[in-house]
């Protein structure tokens, strides 16, 4: 029978989890340990000075969010002295825009969140826990398919600087599958780090290396990452049939998004009805900003519009359930990264004041010294028969879809882990108008609907009818995120799936 269970994104990510535990670890010391190893293996995805979300759900059951996500910084520099650059990420079906430099970077808190996470639930040193990730980046790790095409889609970033084409490329292309990354200086970084605690990173070595960057058109200097604190935080709980599920709470906005869309959409939606609560969800993002989503009158209304159908980024996550029954689920990101590399460190710092997903009022039109309100959504889901399941993904925008889709498959129709995840997903986002082709037309906001064609004719013409301007993927894509999942059940025995659409690793032991 397994008594632990782990889904992440990478085998070395996988390894450094499960060594953990098998050290005597907790949960919450397998995702850290896993986490910097993601750092190496998942170098797109995960990195030292961005940002991320855990969830833990203790023995006993309680569950508690910790944030410690990227935050504005205090002072705002002038348009005119900002190192700030667009580029756009190229995911062969669609591009996305993307924007790197100093300007781009937000206060990191990776670092203080992992060493209050360990400093509360951890039981194994930390020194043990990078051990993994230190002998990755100066051992080396061989590039994968999957982030070789990750690679690729943010070729401009990797090809920044040339720091970073030093690090990520090789004759001016990024890192192709089958060549070996290494990064000398990280594993350095990553051994004092474990040694001396995280102000080596917040105020000592790191830190100046990071203001290094910033003082040549950035917005951070020392006192942002001195008034940086992770934050614990009460889910957010919502109920879908017998399940209770808890999750990212504001200020992140994944959490609310999903909750709505699962209070939205009646039970068993078929495709299209399911589309049509993405799309009502896609509408109250909208409205997120001046509107409580689940206030019951706004969800009353967009029951009833999705009632009417009836008759009709760079982000990984890592997922683990310990022998004692602790769970902890932690989604990291970096954005895509800033293109440049802090001095002597071997680290991309975020670039999250780039990325548009966070920046709805635009890219000037940030408070200081905010927490950004991210997607990410690592969440506990738990039924009356004792089992629980540890869940999140990345995705950029696609998280909250990804989640519930999941999430419906899961508790709507009884499916395994593997089931739900592999199930055919769809995506919808509501864009601003078009009017090119017609000038005189009205404008008004267009549905953007993707999905995955991966089931039935029926299907497929169902949703061209309704959306004919939808786009249909051949395969499952990582477009559409990825959820790496654990499960328990009442007799302790675990379960474990990755999303094979970001080349998702599962462990039980």
């Amino acid at each position: 029978m397994a008594r632990y269970a782990i889904a992440c994104g990478h085998d070395v990510t996988a390894d450094a989890a499960e060594g953990a535990l098998r050290a005597g670890g907790t949960a919450v010391d397998a995702v850290i340990s896993a986490a910097l190893a993601a750092m190496v293996a998942e170098p797109v995805l995960a990195g030292l000075l961005g940002g991320g979300f855990l969830v833990v759900r203790e023995p006993n059951g309680q569950s508690r969010v910790l944030d410690f996500f990227v935050q504005t910084p205090l002072q705002k520099r002038s348009a005119g002295e900002l190192d700030f650059r667009a580029i756009h990420a190229d995911f062969g079906t669609t591009t996305q825009e993307f924007h790197v430099g100093a300007g781009a970077i937000a206060t990191p808190g990776v670092v203080p969140g992992l060493a209050e996470a360990h400093e509360r639930f951890g039981r194994v040193p930390m020194r043990v826990l990078a051990e993994p990730a230190v002998t990755a980046a100066r051992g080396g790790v061989e590039i994968t398919e999957y982030q070789a095409r990750l690679g690729k889609i943010v070729a401009a970033i990797l090809g920044t600087s040339p720091e970073s084409r030093a690090l990520f490329c090789d004759d001016g292309e990024p890192l192709k599958a089958g060549a070996i990354y290494r990064n000398a200086q990280f594993a350095d970084v990553l051994e004092v780090f474990a040694a001396e605690g995280p102000r080596f990173v917040t105020e000592g070595e790191v830190a100046g290396a990071l203001l290094e960057l910033a003082a040549e058109g950035g917005h951070l200097d020392r006192a942002d990452l001195a008034a940086y604190a992770p934050e614990w935080r009460t889910p957010l709980r919502v109920q879908r049939g017998s399940a209770r599920i808890a999750m990212n709470p504001p200020p992140s906005l994944g959490g609310m998004l999903i909750a709505f869309g699962l209070q939205v959409l009646p039970d068993n939606p078929d495709p299209i009805v399911l589309i049509h609560g993405l799309e009502a969800t896609a509408r109250a993002r909208i409205e997120a900003a001046s509107a409580d989503l689940l206030n019951p009158d706004l969800l009353a209304r967009y029951r009833r519009e999705v009632a009417r159908t009836l008759s009709t980024r760079g982000t990984t996550h890592i997922s683990v359930i310990d022998r004692d029954g602790m769970g902890a689920a932690l989604t990291l990101s970096n954005g895509e990264g800033c293109g440049l590399i802090a001095p002597g460190t071997g680290i991309m710092p975020n670039n999250m004041l780039g990325e548009a997903d966070l920046m709805p009022d635009g890219f000037e039109h940030w408070a200081p010294g905010q927490r950004l309100a991210s997607m990410m959504c690592p969440m506990a889901v738990e039924w009356p028969d004792g089992r629980f399941a540890m869940l999140g993904s990345g995705g950029s925008n696609r998280i909250r879809t990804a989640l519930v889709q999941v999430i419906l498959e899961m508790i709507d129709n009884g499916l395994s882990l593997e089931e739900a995840i592999t199930a055919q997903r769809a995506h919808v986002e509501i864009a601003g108008p078009d009017t090119a082709d017609d000038p005189d037309r009205p404008e008004q906001d267009r549905v953007v609907v993707d999905f995955e064609d991966v089931t039935t004719d029926a299907v497929r013409e169902a949703i061209l009818a309704t959306w004919p301007e939808a786009t249909p993927w051949p395969d499952r894509s990582m477009f559409f995120g990825g959820v790496h999942a654990a499960m328990r059940n009442a007799r302790e025995d675990t379960d474990a799936a990755g999303d094979p659409r970001r080349a998702g690793v599962s462990r039980v032991g």
